[in-house]
């Protein structure tokens, strides 16, 4: 499998120039008509309902873009979280470009299913994710390399009751705590973990791709955390966020924070009136310093397959469509947030609050959520530690010990 990757590399490295139209890069016959090709896409079907939907309007674009092909598209409807399922099935028979969930990269990886970037996709992602290290950590392999260009991120953050808080009180979870209800998901997976990697946890090596480095979030700090959890779930002013409780609150009353993702706005908006807010993740009180809370962060992404038949203008194509221009047309389009950093600055981004508040989680409390297989088996016993905090099993008393034995249970799975 990696010497088909070296292989298309190499074509791709060969035809860095290709953009330019010149025809030594063998895609157009000797008469310099255009090369005939076909081009197997899986999308969203939300991207390609119609035949002027983004999905469409980009591949005309590209069209435009690279005369020298003459494009067959066979459109597929088959969406970001189901990609690596079913390419790992048979990936000689998965579509050319294809979207993905990052956190599929590892399964992606290990079916021999995705193509390393090239070297002018690879300068275009530079630029793309300038100042924002964890999205381009969603799309780095173990072996350090990069497969893919991310089309939109995917993290949590906070939404809040402005009339309850000042400017400085949603810098603070504590302050919060001290002014309203606020409700958090302590029992899910996906949230629990932002505490401990806030304050100096880590989840296989500092990148995430260290599979032997394990999940690290003991010791005397992680008992700390623990602690810290103890005494939030017995705040009178803490809520547990289960089964949507969290936002039918905001709309009773009986609850001013809410920690959830930009899929949630629409409802946020509906339940608060005016009186909505968003930021990014605030701080906790930790042995009497203020510790940043960070958040899990991925992306959906597009790749190209390396058993196509048409390498460079797979790498092009699944390059073009996470473009920064496609970012801004698919904003435009769908309203989906963009994960390019040059857009945060864009007129229509720049005012939207809920795409700032990812932006800025993204780029400044986050980190990459690890993608590769060994992820697969941090879930259910970090949900239990969560129930087991919850629950009240966990107290001071027992907090390091029973921390200690959490961390000691990946032993056996990892």
């Amino acid at each position: 499998m990696m010497a088909r990757w070296k292989k298309a590399l190499a074509a791709i490295s060969a035809c860095a120039l290709f953009v330019t139209g010149l025809s030594a890069c063998g895609s157009a016959s000797a008469g310099g008509d255009a090369e005939r090709i076909t081009l197997v896409v899986w999308a969203s079907q939300e991207d390609q309902a119609n035949t002027d939907s983004w999905l469409q309007t980009m591949e005309a674009a590209f069209e435009q873009q690279h005369p020298e092909y003459s494009i067959t598209w066979k459109n597929q409807n088959v969406a970001s979280a189901d990609a690596a399922g079913i390419a790992k099935q048979d990936p000689t028979v998965a579509a050319d470009v294809y979207t993905f969930a990052s956190d599929q990269l590892g399964t992606l990886l290990d079916a021999g299913a995705i193509g390393q970037v090239s070297d002018p996709t690879m300068k275009q992602l530079a630029k793309q994710t300038k100042g924002n290290a964890t999205m381009l950590q969603t799309v780095t392999g173990e072996d350090g390399n990069v497969y893919g260009v991310p089309l939109a991120g995917n993290t949590w953050f906070m939404y809040y009751r402005k009339s309850k808080f000042t400017e400085q009180d949603i810098t603070s979870l504590d302050a919060m705590l001290a002014k309203g209800k606020v409700s958090f998901p302590l029992t899910n997976s996906w949230y629990l973990p932002a505490f401990y990697i806030g304050a100096g946890g880590t989840l296989f090596g500092k990148d995430g791709t260290d599979a032997k480095s394990g999940v690290q979030f003991g010791g005397a700090i992680g008992a700390a955390v623990t602690d810290y959890l103890v005494d939030l779930r017995n705040n009178p002013n803490f809520v547990n966020d289960k089964n949507g409780s969290g936002l039918a609150g905001l709309k009773s009353g009986k609850v001013d924070v809410v920690f959830t993702g930009n899929w949630d706005a629409a409802t946020v908006r509906e339940n608060l009136g005016d009186d909505w807010g968003v930021a990014k993740l605030p701080s906790f009180t930790l042995n009497g310093k203020q510790v940043q809370m960070k958040a899990f962060a991925g992306s959906t992404v597009y790749g190209w397959n390396p058993y196509t038949k048409h390498p460079v203008a797979a790498d092009q194509f699944a390059a073009f469509l996470s473009g920064t221009e496609s970012q801004r047309k698919h904003y435009k389009m769908r309203s989906v947030i963009p994960s390019d950093s040059e857009l945060a600055s864009d007129p229509a981004i720049e005012k939207d609050a809920v795409a700032q508040a990812q932006i800025d989680t993204i780029a400044e409390t986050s980190v990459v959520q690890p993608s590769i297989a060994e992820m697969n088996n941090f879930w259910v016993p970090c949900e239990n530690f969560g129930n087991s905090i919850y629950n009240k099993e966990v107290t001071h008393a027992n907090s390091a010990k029973l921390t200690e034995q959490w961390m000691a249970s990946y032993q056996s799975l990892l």
